[in-house]
């Protein structure tokens, strides 16, 4: 049986995952190339080593749900569709961007995509996702939403109250834990007290699903899915733990002395794109020359997102006074 219909899942939907992941990979590697010509400034957080994460839960919505996320939030934008020359525009500060070049790289939003916006504020992101699940039980919409923070948020008073209150209310929304082993410059052993994250939401009588592998974006796909149906379905809440390895630092400012070379040689092994492609080969689900004209055809894309945002004005002084409440 050929993998696409032991997935239930056609070759066109397998090769975009391949493509999907290769522009987050393209878009970041040039966008750490601007932030170091003075091009993007302010603070850059990549998702380099991420990517199967965004690419398999994302896939489990539907265009109406919901996402809300943190700040290492490129790769979720691109993936729900928000434009590569909107989102470069946007980490250059200009008007073109997502958000009229006022938010840059943490704060990226696009409410027709039902992307509701990148957090700068550790955790910041769960109660805004308990509020949109909220509204659409209340209105009844069928819309779920997949809020995704990072292992450093667990320790987060709002964290807390954010799972207490969405299984008190059996709201549509999924917690996606990405654990990629560090909060800034220190190591999760030595700020969780604790074996498994996932089991904090043990206390709040909720469902989780512990340690996915975050490197095989099958098999993210799989995991999520199962709990995307569930909240959609009227099931309520759950929490899913996904292992995954970021192989840059915390930010561009990072200069990574805190890791050894031997774990971050362990988990390169393990990059999700070279792992993906090579079971798509074997598969016979692509050849190596479609997959040199995909790469291309990124590529070409990413260029043309920094030669637009290039062009693009910044925004006008008189901007200053909208999009503001007071």
């Amino acid at each position: 049986m050929k993998l696409a219909e032991k997935l239930d899942l056609s070759k066109e939907e397998l090769i975009n995952f391949l493509r999907q992941m290769l522009l987050i990979r393209r878009f970041e590697e040039k966008a750490a190339e601007m932030y170091m010509r003075g091009k993007i400034g302010g603070f850059l957080h990549l998702y380099i080593g991420e990517e199967a994460v965004a690419v398999g839960a994302i896939s489990c919505l539907k265009p109406e749900d919901y996402i809300v996320t943190h700040y290492r939030e490129h790769g979720h934008a691109l993936v729900r569709g928000i434009e590569a020359k909107r989102i470069m525009a946007e980490l250059f500060g200009k008007a073109t961007g997502t958000s009229k070049g006022k938010g840059g790289s943490m704060h990226l939003f696009d409410a027709s995509k039902g992307f509701m916006g990148g957090y700068a504020i550790v955790g910041g992101m769960m109660p805004v996702g308990v509020g949109l699940a909220l509204a659409s039980q209340f209105k009844e919409e069928g819309r779920v939403t997949m809020c995704f923070f990072g292992d450093g948020a667990v320790n987060q008073g709002e964290f807390h109250e954010s799972l207490n209150l969405a299984a008190l209310w059996k709201l549509p929304i999924v917690f996606l834990c990405e654990n990629n082993g560090y909060g800034m410059g220190t190591h999760v052993d030595k700020t969780f007290s604790g074996s498994d994250i996932s089991k904090l939401a043990e206390r709040y009588d909720m469902p989780c699903c512990q340690k996915i592998d975050g490197m095989d974006v099958l098999v993210v796909r799989d995991e999520v899915m199962k709990w995307v149906e569930r909240a959609r379905n009227g099931g309520g809440p759950s929490f899913v733990e996904v292992m995954t390895y970021r192989f840059r630092g915390h930010s561009m400012a990072d200069p990574l002395e805190y890791r050894n070379k031997q774990e971050e040689e362990k988990w390169k092994k393990r990059d999700p794109i070279p792992l993906f492609k090579k079971r798509l080969l074997a598969e016979a689900v692509v050849s190596e020359e479609e997959m040199a004209l995909l790469q291309k055809e990124v590529d070409r894309e990413v260029e043309e997102a920094v030669e637009f945002a290039e062009k693009s004005p910044f925004p006008s002084l008189e901007s200053v006074y909208e999009d503001v409440y007071v």
